[in-house]
């Protein structure tokens, strides 16, 4: 990935939709040859900024600037830019070959230049052998590389892809994700990809953006947006969250005391901006938590006496819900190393232990 520039800038970016602001003020910055997601539920604005990238739609306010150029004015076909639309959109009677040359022959290019190219954009997507097969010979996630294919035989310097994986199903999905970020490696161009599908986003992303109602919440590597959530939101939609509200009790240097209802208190990592008297929302993953019948602390800052609602094995952890003592309801996943003897049951009790570094802080 190249950091040196941007590839997409969006600058205050305005879209409408009648009453309805679907982009509010968005601002972002894309890097040349980065894999980018735009991620957020139904109706968080995030189809509606690809398709003012492509030009389909142009800003109510707000500049677009792909390649140095300023979009404003530039029609789809204009623009260095091509989107691979979720249906994939092939013409069933056309070969693969016919697929990926049409928008060149469109263009008016000479045979003996097209022939090489499809070629080439073939052999980049593993289906040299299949260029004479129609779309109905293929499977689903083959259909996917022709598409893939067709847009990147044009040569642009960003490829939009619109939920590009949500028409295949789950095992080919997961291949899917690790096919898709090596072929953007292999190609070295910008990828803009748009989806609602958190560990999508999150296996193939060098960076993604979090948004909600047209507004950006949070940009970052996958890293620092599952453990480091800078809202309620996107600790909730990036992957399951337990939660409990509380009031800041107290802030020792980077540690903060937080009060809540029902538990007593607990510690966790200060942030900048929440002092003592402050509502917030402490925050910890599934995966952070350690469940014990041994009452004793373990050099563990955080410790409560719990008891299973649930149990579900799923292979190489055990899923549980627990019953705190204030009645909230929390999901730890506990790693099944240590074989059945150590696995609890529904109605036991147990004590559930997490350190302060696992918990997030965030304002509430």
């Amino acid at each position: 990935m190249d950091d040196g520039g941007h590839s997409v800038e969006l600058r205050g970016v305005t879209k409408r939709h009648g009453a309805t602001v679907a982009v509010d003020r968005l601002s972002l910055a894309i890097r040349t040859g980065e894999f980018f997601s735009i991620l957020g539920p139904s109706g968080s604005g995030k189809t509606t900024t690809l398709r003012l990238l492509a030009g389909f739609e142009q800003p109510d306010a707000g500049e677009i600037i792909i390649e140095g150029r300023h979009m404003e004015g530039v029609p789809p076909n204009r623009r260095p830019v091509n989107l691979v639309f979720q249906n994939y959109a092939l013409f069933p009677h056309m070969t693969v070959a016919k697929n990926v040359a049409f928008g060149l022959e469109m263009q008016g290019l000479a045979e003996a230049e097209i022939g090489p190219r499809v070629a080439g954009a073939l052999e980049m997507v593993r289906l040299a052998a299949k260029r004479d097969r129609l779309p109905s010979q293929l499977s689903g996630g083959e259909q996917q590389r022709v598409a893939l294919a067709r847009a990147l035989v044009n040569r642009p310097a960003v490829l939009l892809l619109d939920e590009p994986l949500g028409a295949l199903d789950k095992q080919l999905r997961l291949e899917m994700e690790v096919e898709l970020k090596a072929l953007q490696e292999r190609v070295g161009i910008t990828f803009v990809c748009v989806t609602h599908d958190q560990e999508e986003a999150l296996t193939m992303s060098d960076r993604l953006a979090v948004m909600h109602h047209g507004k950006l919440l949070q940009v970052g590597t996958p890293e620092d947006i599952y453990t480091a959530p800078a809202s309620a939101f996107v600790a909730n939609f990036i992957g399951v969250s337990n939660s409990l509200s509380g009031r800041v009790e107290g802030i020792i240097g980077q540690h903060a005391t937080v009060a809540v209802e029902g538990i007593g208190v607990i510690h966790a990592p200060a942030v900048p901006g929440v002092a003592a008297g402050t509502p917030v929302l402490v925050t910890v993953r599934p995966e952070r938590l350690h469940l014990s019948r041994d009452e004793a602390h373990d050099g563990f800052q955080n410790h409560m006496p719990v008891r299973v609602a649930k149990a579900i094995y799923a292979g190489n952890e055990t899923q549980y819900l627990l019953t705190l003592p204030n009645k909230h309801m929390w999901k730890a996943r506990i790693p099944n190393a240590d074989g059945a003897a150590k696995r609890f049951h529904a109605g036991e009790s147990a004590y559930l232990k997490w350190r302060t570094a696992e918990a997030v802080l965030l304002p509430e």
